[in-house]
């Protein structure tokens, strides 16, 4: 599969073509952990959106053809109160297979909420949903994107975690 690492300049870009899109209010972000956090935060500032909440969603390890649609293990999500008859925007950097927001989807209309579902990049090909994709997109491809927070640190948080404390005045 095709690999294209992306820039800070580049996700800017993808944000600029996400907010035209985004007409009217929303009452609510649900941020997918952990690839829709900055992306979320990035439209929540800019849509001042001020209700946010997460959800992790996990998918057994190994996923082999015929375990595709195994059942989400949700390991953080709000509770239904917070999302009921709420008008929200679900964010996640990228539309592959569509299990993960999808998922999601669901148990925000299961709480009586009104997902939309906006993602930096849809990938169709991959997509296990047929015809049905993200509500909002910035671009389709057929790439594996590598986005800025993913890229490597060499040593990790040992690298940061060892220099100076600084000093707090």
């Amino acid at each position: 599969m095709r690999r294209e690492v992306l820039t800070w300049a580049d996700v800017d870009r993808t944000i600029d073509a996400l907010l035209p899109q985004l007409r009217g209010s929303f009452d609510a972000m649900v941020m997918i952990t952990r690839g829709g956090l900055v992306p979320g935060g990035l439209l929540s500032e800019a849509l001042n959106i001020k209700y946010l909440v997460t959800a992790a969603v996990r998918f057994p390890e190994g996923v082999t053809t015929g375990k595709l649609m195994a059942w989400p293990e949700f390991l953080q999500f709000p509770e239904d109160h917070l999302l009921g008859g709420r008008r929200t925007l679900v964010v996640d950097d990228v539309w592959g297979s569509g299990r993960t927001v999808t998922a999601v989807k669901s148990r925000v209309e299961a709480a009586g909420g009104y997902p939309e579902l906006c993602v930096l990049h849809y990938n169709p090909g991959r997509s296990l949903f047929g015809k049905t994709g993200p509500t909002y997109y910035a671009a389709i491809t057929d790439a594996h994107i590598v986005y800025p927070w993913e890229i490597a640190r060499p040593g990790g948080l040992e690298g940061v975690l060892a220099g100076p404390v600084p000093e707090i005045n």
